[in-house]
Parts: C-alpha cells; structure tokens; sequence
C-alpha cells in the first residue's frame, strides 16, 4: 500500500492562505520591495515544486493499467470543475464591480466571449486592462502551466531515467536562475509579455519534485508539519535583497525541495492530521475562488483610498469571504461534480 503524505496536503493549505493574504496585501503595495510579504508570489512556485512530486507519486506507477487520454481524464475531472467555477465568479465580479466601468467599456457580448475562452484556460482577450493572461481569474495563469505540466509529463516525463530528468532539471535551474538574476525577482508570468516566463517558473519546481519522488530522498525531522510552515513564512516575509533574484532562485531551488523532502518525510496523526487533511481539502478552492475578491478590494483602494484601519477591517472580511466561498465550492460544488464526472467518465 502508498504511504500517504498528509503533512504535504497541509503544506498545499499554508502556501493557499500566504499567497491570498499576499494578494490582499498587493492592493496597498503593488512594488514588491514595499510588501510586507515580499515573496509572497512564491507560493506557485511551491505548489509546482509539490505538483511535480505528487503527480509521480500519484501516477508513476500505474502507466501499465492506464492510457494517456485516462490520464487527461482524470487530470481534467479534479482540477477543471474549479477553473470553471472560478471563471464564473470572476465574470460576475467583473459584471458588478462599483469601482470600475470596465463592464460598461467592454460590454455583455464580449464579456461572454472572454467567459467562454477563459473556460478553455487559454488566454483571453486582456478586457482588464492589467495585461493579464487571464482577467476573469488572474489565479488561471498558473493552472494553465500546470496543465502544461501533465502535459510534458505524460508524453515525456513518465519514461524519463533519472538521468534524463537529472539534466532536465539541472538545464532548467540554469535557465530560472539566469531568468531571476536578470530581472530581480520572479513575481511574473501572468502576462501576456511575460508568459514565456511563466514556463520557466513552472519547468524547473514541476520537475525538480519528480525527480525528488523518484529519487525517494526524504527529510526526517520532529513536528515537520509546524517547522515547514515556519519555513515558508520566513522565507516569504524575508525582505528584498541586493541580490533578490538569487535568494529567490535559492527559495525554488534548495528550500523548497528540502521543505517538500521533510515534509513528505515527516509524521502526523490526531487533530494535526485532521488539520492538515481539511488545509489541504480547501487549499485549491480557496486559490482558484479568492481572486474576484480581490479585483473589486483593490479598486476600492484605488478609488476610495480609506485608511489603513479601515483597509485592514475590509480586508478581513474580504479574507473571511474567501474561506466561505472556498468551503462552498468544495462541498456543494467540487467534490459533488467530480464524483459525478468520475462515475461517468472515469
């Protein structure tokens, strides 16, 4: 039988709940070396870093039983009802926005348009005009390069040696680190000029965590689930250095594998593991759903400018909201549509 690694699951929940308190942050300090969580948008690279070592945990060892096209199946099955309902609340955040007339400058007819593009995961006509990829739902960006992933994955990754995936990811690392060290930081990808950007955040984490599942090199280390969650906090909150672009190559490179490596490493059990099971249950939702919430709270910033208290209060409730939404999609939308698809698809 697989061992299970729930402190994984609820690594997946700390890096959730940084990355939106990170966005909620943004609206105030949209210059990264002014953010209180300078690194904040590191926690993609984490989740691709955790995707690349649970898909060849979930999905090595069954190429015998299953063809590539079940493997879509099921790749689409748990993570594309999510997209679409995330789309859905974006198109209506946007529809209802009080802070902007971009509904009225782009009209019902488009909005529809870019709806049912955005639905695909493809890239939308930017109607924002914040030059995303994605403007329904910034958050897509990224699970278009995940999509990628399982992409690469199953045509190549599966029959990799480890040779093979050693110099994938050594090859990869190179091209991250130069990409870092040139530009600064790695805060980008999301827009159409820098979507090539987005693959270099997504190849190097992606396949770093399959090589590490493949190589089975864990960390055994006490009260892993605490340590690591402190580790990336640290890592996130820590301030913007002379040489920025490579701590962050550094973050992606060593720390979040050795995070990974001690958490999959470690040992849990009673009301943690409870924890770390419904942190990793609501991790996705919570990543995909927050976002339209955030469109309209950084407006309401940017037009009405209130104090620090009062941003703060809406903030609060605006994160509180985040969690609801969250819990309801994963209870009264995802989990009912995926065990639905799966009886009739899977």
């Amino acid at each position: 039988m697989k061992p299970h690694y729930p402190i994984l699951d609820g690594l997946r929940g700390t890096a959730a709940l940084l990355v939106v308190i990170f966005h909620f942050y943004e609206a105030y300090f949209p210059v990264m070396a002014n953010h209180p969580m300078h690194h904040g948008y590191l926690a993609v690279d984490f989740f691709f870093l955790l995707s690349g070592f649970v898909v060849g945990y979930a999905y090595d060892d069954r190429w015998e039983k299953m063809s590539t096209k079940e493997f879509f199946k099921i790749r689409l099955i748990r993570l594309h009802p999510l997209v679409i309902l995330g789309v859905i609340l974006g198109a209506i955040s946007f529809w209802l926005d009080p802070y902007t007339n971009k509904f009225v400058d782009t009209g019902f007819l488009k909005l529809i348009g870019v709806t049912l593009i955005s639905f695909t995961l493809l890239p939308a006509p930017d109607i924002r005009g914040w030059g995303e990829t994605h403007p329904l739902d910034g958050p897509c960006w990224s699970l278009l390069q995940e999509y990628i992933a399982n992409l690469l994955y199953a045509l190549f990754g599966r029959k990799m040696s480890l040779i093979v995936l050693w110099i994938v990811v050594i090859l990869s690392g190179i091209v991250l680190t130069a990409v870092a060290v040139h530009r600064g930081d790695v805060a980008t990808g999301w827009s159409y000029e820098t979507f090539w950007i987005g693959n270099v955040r997504m190849m190097f984490p992606f396949f770093a965590g399959l090589l590490l599942f493949r190589t089975g090199k864990l960390i055994h280390i006490p009260n892993a689930y605490i340590v690591c969650s402190w580790v990336l906090i640290i890592l996130f909150f820590l301030p913007t250095f002379k040489f920025n672009g490579l701590y962050e190559a550094f973050c992606i490179m060593i720390a979040f594998p050795m995070v990974v490596a001690a958490g999959a490493g470690g040992q849990i059990s009673g009301r943690w593991a409870k924890l770390c099971k419904w942190s990793g249950d609501i991790s996705y939702p919570l990543y995909i759903t927050h976002y339209p919430i955030i469109y309209v709270y950084t407006m309401w910033v940017v037009k009405d400018k209130p104090s620090a208290m009062d941003g703060y209060k809406v903030g609060l409730v605006g994160l509180l909201s985040a969690f609801a939404i969250a819990y309801l999609a994963l209870k009264y939308y995802d989990e009912p549509v995926r065990a639905w698809l799966k009886k009739k698809w899977a």
